[in-house]
């Protein structure tokens, strides 16, 4: 651990996500948080329990710096709070908070910890041919900080391991081939062309599908599946030739032969819900791939196309759905090497301190500015020039750097969760559902912006450069601010200059209450990018 020096446990992390959502969601609102010399002390505002972590130091902004040992006082006393414990504690607080009780709680937290420890202990080594690339949408062994079960992952850990990106794992996708009548597609004519390069020859009048394995596994009981493969209706052409990389997000492989990444649906919940490919995100991938290149071609930054979609017209809709595969743009054309956000803010890992250009403090504050430069106007004119919601968070953006580390362009992907502000686009040729599902009312969609933006990805970077030269805690953000002022014209944007405090995502609520992600409510965080000391 990069904080400490000590080796990456399930227990520690499972530890330090429940007490980060615990102090950011419910104690620091309610002014239960204060330090206490190298600890910081936490106090349950209704169960009255007394819990402190130790600081690494002090808070910058709205993101901590927790570190073991976690510890309950006990009368006068402190004694060890495991994190079975810490998770009781929790559930009990949120019980009397809510007035309702959430049986899956605790379920979930302990499959998240259960996966973790069997991630840790599955870890391979890394694989130089790979890349950096590669093995920073591999990186992420501990997952998001800010939520309470960020590995929870359905099914036991011999179901997934040998498809989980933290094991730096790789797999070969099956092929199979739909008869062309039973084939449906949207999006760009041809774009499969060069994955199907790279598979098996197909039947006559049969067009290739891709699929995951574990999905395809998942499948397999369905009763028109197995009458269309006895028929021939679907011909199983077996795994592929080709190798496939599982990225951060599990269900999206990089297939570097093709360059291509496939975006398969996965009926298994994974941290926060079942990762299908609905219908309507089908439809809506390509809907937002026809709209938004002329927005990007003036925001100076990359948007990963989704071109096309692929899948069967069988007449079931889990298998329509469930067999369904989204095509996204490679990364061989962006310049420089890009990198996964969430590894240069993982404080477990070593991505950000590798990089020569951080070497030196001088150097950092340098890299930091070039980072916001790139990351922060595209998201901020997307939304207040053209009405777009992109969803920055820290697995949804790839930043290029040069030789030196320096960063050069940013890339953002994943269509499914950007979205249009409603009102501002014409979208009255689309069904129903789809327009619904791609469209935000202009404050949730702000609310959105600037939470994956500022809270959860700008925050996790600028503390990881903090770690490694703590003197620039005091200036970063004064730097930061700058490129959000030449936004300043716009009032949301003055406000967050003014010190309005920054919407968190409420990860420990939703999950409380069994909310669906789109749905998710927010918590008031201290704003950084206000003038003078928070």
């Amino acid at each position: 651990m990069l904080l400490t020096g000590r080796a990456l446990t399930a227990d520690d992390a499972t530890s330090t996500a429940l007490l980060n959502c615990l102090v950011r969601e419910v104690c620091a609102p309610e002014q239960q948080v204060w330090p206490d010399g190298a600890h910081l002390v936490v106090r349950l505002p209704r169960a009255g329990v007394v819990l402190r972590a130790g600081l690494a130091r002090p808070p910058a902004g709205p993101t901590y710096r927790l570190v073991p040992p976690y510890e309950e006082r006990r009368d006068d006393t402190w004694i060890p709070a495991p994190w079975d414990r810490l998770a009781d504690l929790v559930a009990g607080e949120l019980e009397l908070a809510t007035g309702r009780a959430n049986p899956e709680f605790l379920a979930q937290v302990g499959d998240s910890h259960t996966a973790l420890a069997a991630i840790i202990g599955a870890r391979g080594e890394p694989r130089p041919e790979h890349g950096r690339y590669v093995a920073s949408e591999q990186a992420l062994v501990a997952g998001h900080r800010f939520h309470p079960s960020p590995k929870a992952r359905q099914g036991a850990p011999a179901d997934w391991l040998r498809y989980a990106p933290e094991t730096r794992a790789r797999f070969r996708p099956h092929w199979l081939a739909v008869r062309e009548d039973l084939v449906a597609e949207e999006g760009a004519p041809g774009a499969f062309a060069a994955l199907e390069e790279h598979g098996p020859p197909a039947p006559p009048r049969h067009r290739l599908l891709p699929v995951h394995p574990w999905q395809l596994g998942l499948l397999a009981d369905r009763p028109l599946l197995r009458r269309a493969l006895a028929d021939r209706l679907v011909v199983d052409l077996g795994p592929s030739g080709a190798e496939a990389l599982p990225t951060s997000s599990v269900r999206t492989v990089y297939l570097p032969d093709a360059d291509l990444f496939c975006k398969f649906s996965l009926d298994v919940r994974i941290t926060n819900c079942v990762r299908k490919n609905a219908w309507y995100e089908l439809a809506g991938a390509v809907a937002l791939n026809e709209r938004l290149p002329r927005v990007f071609a003036g925001l100076g930054a990359t948007l990963l196309a989704e071109p096309a979609y692929r899948s069967t017209t069988l007449a079931d809709r889990r298998l329509y759905e469930g067999l369904g595969v989204i095509l996204r743009q490679g990364v061989r054309d962006l310049p420089g090497t890009p990198l996964l956000a969430g590894a240069l803010a993982d404080p477990y890992g070593t991505f950000l301190s590798e990089l020569p250009a951080l070497s030196t403090p001088d150097g950092a504050l340098a890299w930091w500015d070039a980072y916001v430069a790139h990351v922060a106007p595209p998201v901020l004119r997307a939304y207040l020039d053209h009405g777009v919601v992109l969803e920055p968070h820290l697995q949804n953006v790839l930043i290029c750097v040069d030789g030196d580390g320096m960063p050069v362009r940013a890339a953002f992907r994943d269509l499914e969760g950007t979205k249009l502000t409603a009102g501002r686009w014409d979208l009255s040729g689309l069904p129903a559902r789809v327009a619904e599902a791609l469209t935000y009312d202009a404050g949730h969609g702000w609310n959105r912006v600037v939470y994956c933006l500022v809270v959860n990805h700008l925050a996790e970077i600028a503390a990881a450069v903090a770690d490694l030269h703590p003197a620039l805690d005091a200036v970063l953000w004064d730097t930061a601010r700058r490129h959000f002022a030449a936004c300043d014209g716009h009032p949301q944007v003055r406000a967050l200059l003014a010190g309005v405090p920054l919407p968190a995502k409420a990860n420990l609520r939703t999950r409380w209450s069994r909310t669906a992600d789109r749905g998710a409510t927010y918590v008031p965080a201290p704003n950084p990018l206000a003038v003078g000391p928070l």
